[in-house]
């Protein structure tokens, strides 16, 4: 376990940290976010994931594809999970890479925690890539990819809780946001049209309600189906949560580059 998420790398380039309670069994867990036919239902970095033909031994090598509305980014990785471990834990290591140039997120590497408690699990993720795209890519890293990937990654993470928890289809989860985020839009556009109205008519009641309106459409807690980023902790809450498990060292790349080569950061 001596690598360590985070390490002395500027913040802006620290690896993605996700981590979320969740009270179903560890045995269903797994199978929802291990199982390649289910992951992509959850999980909104994958639009599919089709392991490679082998001989039934990990690790794993799997092709992923991303859907985008006039292009579909695809990539290779290798996987290795540990379901039986001494402590009761589990965790998951991988390797990915593309060689698609569109892509924002370059050859990474990551891995997944189960950690048991007395009412479910804690669900833990870390993870971290060196940017696609070229200068335009490492330019809007910071400022754009990762923080819409800590969100996406998050988000995801809820529908998997909701899905775990009370069987709540993903599909579900995901056009119960869609209604959600069209409400609060036109709240906060019925908010700014009765503003520009009353301070046209100079009239304090109309604008008293387009605040209210807007403040309504930006704080009103989400129902519970609505899936959310804010339930998930974005960092660790101490080291031991960060340590990648010592498995990632020896997990073969799924491209030629070298095999000491870790997208990781250390300590």
């Amino acid at each position: 376990m001596g690598e360590i998420l985070g390490g002395k790398e500027p913040a802006a380039h620290r690896p993605i940290y996700v981590e979320i309670r969740i009270r179903a069994s560890l045995e269903r867990v797994w199978t929802l976010s291990q199982d390649p036919a289910l992951h992509p239902r959850w999980d909104l970095r994958f639009s599919r994931i089709v392991p490679e033909p082998g001989d039934g031994q990990d690790p794993v090598r799997f092709r992923y594809e991303f859907r985008l509305p006039f292009h579909s980014i695809q990539g290779v990785g290798t996987s290795l999970g540990h379901r039986y471990r001494p402590d009761g834990q589990a965790t998951s290591v991988l390797k990915f890479d593309t060689a698609d140039v569109l892509s924002p997120i370059g050859p990474g590497s990551g891995y997944w925690r189960y950690i048991p408690t007395e009412d479910g699990l804690r669900f833990i993720t870390g993870y971290n890539y060196r940017p696609g795209m070229g200068i335009l890519g490492r330019i809007l890293d910071s400022s754009v990819i990762r923080p819409a990937l800590g969100w996406a990654t998050a988000t995801s993470f809820d529908r998997l809780r909701m899905w775990a928890e009370s069987d709540l289809d993903p599909a579900e989860s995901r056009n119960r946001w869609f209604i959600d985020a069209a409400a609060r839009a036109g709240g906060l556009l019925t908010a700014g049209f009765l503003v520009r109205h009353a301070l046209t008519g100079r009239n304090a009641a109309i604008a008293a309600v387009g605040v209210a309106t807007g403040l309504a459409s930006c704080i009103l807690p989400s129902h519970w189906p609505v899936p959310r980023a804010g339930r998930c902790l974005r960092r660790p809450p101490d080291p031991r949560s960060a340590h990648v498990p010592s498995a990632l060292a020896g997990l073969p790349s799924p491209s030629a580059r070298p095999a000491g080569d870790k997208t990781l950061s250390q300590e």
